[in-house]
Order: structure tokens, then C-alpha cells, then sequence
């Protein structure tokens, strides 16, 4: 219930931040994370890509900031790169690349989308990394993750600091959102769902509306 109460008022709060036209429309910018030859980490059962994963639940985001109103940017709209040819330093074109869609589109807020693989089995849930060297960011990881830790059966975390390139790329308070561990069994069959991607991006989606109370 808790879920869906936090869900609701944000939702609601999306609506009235759609519909004033004292400020221009916020910009969001969704980074799906890998793509192409880079397809992250791997579920441990199904083998299911990261950058799959990532994909479909940046669309699903992206149509719930559409619908509310702001103008959502995707950095990765297709299953490959964004490097180019596959050659020596794809991976830091393709960083860069994230990093020039963000800059051109004038983002208000990125969201990178990630999943997550620990040694341990055993561990899951989502979790919401921030730059330590941004106060804005920390504000929205903490209304990211609030969110999150709503959901019904997760496994609740809170936001931690972390030094990475999609952080440290913007002035725009950003995060990386893991969205749950490929290494946990029961993280990655949720996550194999349309239903779970669904409702982690609108969790996700809630919780950055909240930031902008």
C-alpha cells in the first residue's frame, strides 16, 4: 500500500509540474548503459543481456516523462553501441557520445540505467549511485531510492556515492540506477518480466518527479 501511495502522489505531482507554464518543460535524459558489443553483465540463469534489460526499461521510463509532460531524451534508442565501429576505445567513445547527447539536449536531469552482479548470490534489490561532489544529485538519488525501496518485496538499500564517468560527465544533478542484481535468481526472472521493468520505471519515474518538489 505504502507503494502505491508514494507512487500516486507523485504521479499526481508530475501532472502539476506538466501543467505550469511559468517554467519551460524540464529535460530528462535516460541513458540506457551498454549496447553492441558491450552487453554488460549476464544473468546468471538465463543469460539474458544487461543492455537488454537496460533498453526496455529506459523506453518504459521515457514514456512515463513523455506522458507527464517533460521531454525525455534517450541516449541509446537500439540494441547497439553508440562507439561506432567496434575497434580500439569503443568503450570511450561510446562514454563520450552519452556524454555529447547529454550536453546537446540541455538536460535538467539524467538517469542512467544499469543492472547490477555481485559474487554474492544472495544479494538484491535496487540501488542508486550518486557523485559525492554533487549535493543536487544526492537529493534525487535519495528520492530515487525512497521510491524504490517502496516497491512490495524488494529488497530495501540506501544511495551511495560513487566515482563514474556518467556522473561526473553533467552539471545536471545524475544517477546511475541498478535496477537489480543479474546474479541474484530471483532479481533476474523479475527483471526478465515486462510487468517488473515496468514497475521499476515507474518507480524510478516517481522518485524523480518527487525531486523536483
Amino acid at each position: 500500500m505504502a507503494a502505491v501511495i508514494i507512487i500516486s502522489a507523485a504521479a499526481g505531482t508530475a501532472a502539476h509540474i506538466a501543467s505550469a507554464n511559468t517554467a519551460p518543460m524540464s529535460v530528462v535524459v535516460i541513458d540506457a548503459g551498454h549496447g553492441g558489443i558491450d552487453a554488460g553483465v549476464r544473468g546468471k540463469v538465463s543469460g539474458v543481456k544487461e543492455s537488454e534489460i537496460n533498453l526496455a526499461i529506459a523506453y518504459r521510463l521515457r514514456d512515463f516523462f513523455d506522458g507527464a509532460g517533460f521531454c525525455a531524451v534517450l541516449t541509446r534508442k537500439s540494441q547497439a553501441g553508440l562507439y561506432g565501429l567496434p575497434t580500439s576505445g569503443f568503450k570511450l567513445r561510446d562514454m563520450q557520445r552519452r556524454r555529447e547527447i547529454i550536453e546537446e539536449s540541455g538536460a535538467d536531469m539524467v538517469i542512467s540505467v544499469h543492472q547490477n552482479f555481485y559474487f554474492d548470490g544472495a544479494r538484491r534489490g535496487a540501488q542508486v549511485f550518486f557523485s559525492p561532489d554533487s549535493q543536487s544529485s544526492k537529493k534525487l538519488a535519495a528520492c530515487i531510492q525512497n521510491s524504490l525501496n517502496a516497491m512490495e518485496g524488494t529488497a530495501e538499500h540506501s544511495p551511495l556515492a560513487g566515482d563514474y564517468y556518467m556522473l561526473r560527465c553533467t552539471y545536471a544533478p545524475s544517477v546511475i540506477v541498478e535496477c537489480g542484481f543479474l546474479s541474484n535468481a530471483e532479481d533476474e526472472a523479475l527483471l526478465n518480466t515486462a510487468e517488473y521493468r515496468r514497475q521499476i520505471a515507474y518507480a524510478i519515474f516517481a522518485g524523480s518527479v518527487s525531486y523536483f518538489c
